[in-house]
């Protein structure tokens, strides 16, 4: 009986987990953010102790909106009205969740900013500084594959909704832009993530899925690289 009820104890445990990846769209945007930032501490090499601090910060991510999750659920069941001290109890464990990834982002920072600066720099002064119509170019193109993406999935709602997710495009868009513009790690890095809060906004949101803004970032990158490749190669940039 006992190693039934332990092997049971594993099966609601995943239960449990499973719920929160169907139901909780955070858990599966940490879920993928852990993934990649997995992946590249797998290809830049990082230390035991800075591969260990990244997976604790991983592991107290998923933790804590688990939590939030178990919370939520339990609050629901004892209250069949809005009641004030269930709000705080939500609000409470969500910022719990916060807390866990500012947290993450920070040991993020710590552990790949030094590693990503020099070939940031590298590829970016590899491509010329263009003038400010290349990136009105890059912006016109990049809204128009959002609009002609929307019109081959069928979606009848341009400005909100459907495929490709248009606003994280144009933040993408944006952001590459100041990245070439700019000619700095530093810049570039804050632009991204002011267009990865973007893409998150239109998650909370529920306008789009998750698949949906990353293939709206994805559309917003690669047009402008491109653009600016282009504008590189006809402007005698390259070497």
């Amino acid at each position: 009986m006992r190693s039934r009820s332990l092997l049971w104890s594993f099966n609601y445990a995943i239960e449990g987990i499973a719920y929160a990846l169907r139901t909780q769209r955070n858990m599966r945007l940490h879920v993928i953010v852990a993934a990649l930032v997995l992946f590249g501490a797998l290809f830049l090499r990082i230390g035991r102790f800075e591969f260990l601090s990244v997976l604790f910060s991983i592991t107290f991510v998923l933790i804590a909106e688990l939590v939030n999750t178990a919370v939520e659920a339990a609050v629901d069941v004892a209250t069949t009205s809005p009641d004030p001290v269930a709000k705080i109890a939500k609000d409470v464990a969500a910022g719990a969740v916060f807390v866990a990834a500012i947290n993450a982002a920070i040991t993020g920072y710590i552990v790949f900013f030094g590693r990503l600066t020099e070939p940031a720099e590298l590829l970016l002064t590899r491509v010329q500084v263009a003038p400010l119509h290349v990136s009105v170019i890059a912006f016109g193109l990049t809204l128009l594959a959002a609009l002609v993406g929307k019109a081959l999935a069928g979606t009848r709602t341009w400005l909100h909704g459907g495929w490709p997710s248009g606003h994280t495009a144009i933040a993408f868009c944006i952001a590459t832009a100041i990245a070439f513009l700019a000619g700095n790690a530093q810049v570039t890095v804050l632009a991204f993530f002011g267009a990865a809060l973007v893409g998150q906004s239109r998650v909370e949101s529920e306008t789009h899925t998750i698949p949906q803004v990353f293939l709206g970032g994805m559309l917003g990158f690669l047009v402008t690289v491109l653009v600016f490749q282009v504008f590189r190669v006809v402007g005698g940039g390259g070497s």
